[in-house]
């Protein structure tokens, strides 16, 4: 993997080849399990880069390009050869190691769950490729009126550090299917990849400037939301970063945005509930990751009539993924470190202001990193309604449990948060869950699960959770635009 990292050295990806970065300034990557050096030649993509990865996008849409020219029998090929690459051993193995080193993902969790989303999702999207179709409506006035769908151009996408693989293909995949060219920005925790990757699309038969990957941090995703040329930009991440990409692309030529923020997701268990298995997704939907991902179950509400006995497996539950710590790289590990030293003080932080809060069920106990950036799942019960622990997105093994009595109470208290991705409903009762699934306002319900996110439907969220979909033929759609032809017929 070393040789790999050197080669990775200082480029970026623009037109189908590892290019130098022309900006100066260089990032460091650091191992969160160990401390140890993972690279000091991060490259930060300068706006000289970023203009000539625009310049070969633009030139890949061009009409009679070898990409807009390219039958869709033969882009679904190229995508079915990219889940194959994807699913290569050898390939695989390097993205899951890079990934452990950048961030501390553990390897069981990444081939398990994120190898498996990257190669599905581009099969899925294989699909959609020779699907698109227009509408021809009833002449009239001697006119023959036709809709049709056609790629937006130049688009951009910047992706979080929580699940690289998965995040590039939700957003490459509609993107590419719909017949765009696509620049990405992985974040600058996670860089490392997303640009071993970018060469597998080349190897797939894409074209080049139709898949390009610049690295950097905030001010190269700022280059990518203010260019004039990129016509759409879907970003992942923090709101208040989401805040600023809309600015941008409002202040600069309008372009379109796709946005998936924050979340804090509710968990709610009624007294019919099957306790085992709320307890089980209660515990992996926020140890998964090690609680850094945006649809982790962060609150969790209990009936009173099983509120101690829920308690008690979900505090064993989370207990067993603690005891499973260890080094991302082995294969027993299923519980791994937070992403970076900035990552383990907010989050610190948070458990901190938490013991004043709220009393504290497990977990808590929080080292100075020195031997790791590990934090035990933590959790807090009788939280104040106004606690920060309870109220903001932590994005780390955090969770607070609360008791209620009434179906009207806990739909209250769930929906009293600015955030509105994901719910989870545990109950027997299917007029209940039915009503639940209108009541919570989320852009997903899940009912007897939690956390889940399918490529087949959409994801995204409602208030600030941001607006947009990823996943299924609405994802497609958000990358086309309409044009209408009218043809005189006289």
């Amino acid at each position: 993997m070393e040789n790999v990292i050197e080669d990775l050295a200082n480029k970026i990806y623009i037109n189908n080849k590892y290019v130098e970065a022309k900006g100066q300034d260089r990032l460091k990557l650091y191992n969160p399990a160990t401390g140890n050096l993972v690279s000091e030649q991060v490259a930060i993509a300068s706006q000289t880069d970023v203009d000539s990865a625009v310049q070969a996008a633009e030139a890949a849409m061009l009409p009679g390009s070898p990409w807009r020219t390219m039958t869709a029998s033969d882009r679904a090929a190229c995508f079915w050869k990219l889940s194959e690459l994807i699913s290569d051993p050898v390939h695989s193995d390097i993205i899951g190691k890079l990934d452990a080193a950048c961030f501390g993902r553990p390897l069981s969790q990444f081939a398990a769950i994120d190898a498996k989303v990257a190669r599905d999702g581009l099969r899925y999207y294989a699909g959609w490729v020779d699907k698109f179709h227009g509408e021809c409506h009833t002449q009239e006035g001697g006119f023959i009126k036709c809709v049709r769908r056609e790629p937006i151009g130049v688009c951009a996408a910047i992706i979080a550090w929580n699940g690289p693989l998965p995040s590039i293909f939700m957003k490459a995949g509609p993107a590419l299917a719909a017949g765009n060219a696509l620049i990405l920005k992985p974040s600058e925790k996670t860089p490392l990849g997303a640009l071993y990757v970018a060469d597998l699309f080349r190897e797939a038969g894409f074209p080049p400037g139709v898949f390009q990957v610049v690295t950097g941090a905030g001010q190269v995703g700022a280059m990518l939301a203010s260019h004039m040329r990129i016509r759409k930009i879907s970003f992942t991440g923090s709101v208040a970063t989401g805040k600023k990409i809309q600015e941008a692309a409002a202040k600069s030529n309008l372009k379109r945005v796709t946005l998936e923020l924050g979340g804090k997701s509710p968990l709610i268990v009624f007294d019919d509930a099957k306790l085992d298995l709320a307890a089980f997704w209660g515990a992996n939907t926020i140890a998964l990751n090690s609680g850094q991902y945006c649809v982790a179950a962060s609150r969790v509400y209990v009936q009173q009539g099983v509120y101690d006995a829920f308690l008690e497996k979900y505090k064993g539950a989370l207990e067993q993924i603690a005891a499973a710590k260890g080094d991302p790289f082995e294969k027993g590990t299923v519980y791994g470190p937070v992403a970076d030293k900035l990552q383990f003080d907010r989050v610190s932080h948070y458990i901190e202001a938490g013991k004043k809060e709220a009393t504290l069920l497990t977990g808590g106990e929080v080292d100075d990193g020195a031997a790791g950036l590990y934090i035990p799942p933590t959790v807090f019960v009788d939280p104040k309604p106004d606690a920060r622990i309870y109220k903001e997105e932590i994005f780390g093994p955090v969770s607070t449990v609360r008791k209620f009595k009434t179906e009207e109470e806990v739909v209250a208290m769930a929906n009293d948060s600015e955030y509105g991705l994901n719910a989870g409903v545990f109950t027997q009762d299917l007029d209940r869950a039915w009503r639940m699934t209108s009541s919570l306002e989320s852009g997903t319900v899940c009912i007897n699960a939690m956390s889940m996110v399918t490529t087949q439907t959409p994801f995204g969220g409602v208030k600030q959770s941001g607006y947009g979909s990823e996943g299924g033929m609405d994802s497609l759609l958000a990358y086309t635009q309409v044009k209408t032809v009218i043809i005189s017929a006289t």
